[in-house]
């Protein structure tokens, strides 16, 4: 399943949520994910993964998205016939390339997405923001 998204099972667990672009909002999103990852029976080690994928994500939504005005960051999980699905999306400012580094953060966290996750597909929708998509395969 690289690059698409999947059509989810009728049967799984699916949770979409909306909360404040604040780093008080990261809690609940690992929450989240723990819920669903436990429902779906992952193991530890891959639910840990999961967990610092979907932060990396929503802490992008925190830091970069929406520089001097509130926002909000969506999260949407769902299993699919491969395994689970985590989008996270805002409606941000998109992402902007920016060669002198001066945001905060290291830079890591897109290539630390793609590590632990089994794929990820990043895009700036038409209308604006930022979606980041991971798929995490079943027994991976």
């Amino acid at each position: 399943m690289t690059g698409a998204v999947a059509a989810r099972r009728t049967d799984a667990p699916a949770v979409s949520i909306m909360l404040p672009a604040e780093a008080e909002s990261l809690m609940i999103v690992r929450q989240a994910v723990t819920g669903v990852a436990e429902a779906l029976g992952v193991g530890d080690q891959r639910r840990d993964d999961m967990r610092i994928a979907v932060s990396e994500a929503c802490t992008n939504v925190v830091v970069h998205a929406y520089p001097d005005l509130p926002g909000s960051l969506c999260v949407g999980m769902w299993a699919d016939d491969d395994g689970l699905v985590i989008r996270v999306t805002d409606a941000g400012r998109g992402i902007i390339p920016d060669p002198l580094r001066q945001s905060p953060g290291l830079g890591i966290g897109l290539q630390l997405m793609a590590t632990l996750a089994d794929d990820m597909h990043l895009s700036t929708p038409a209308g604006g923001g930022t979606e980041v998509v991971l798929t995490f395969l079943a027994g991976g």
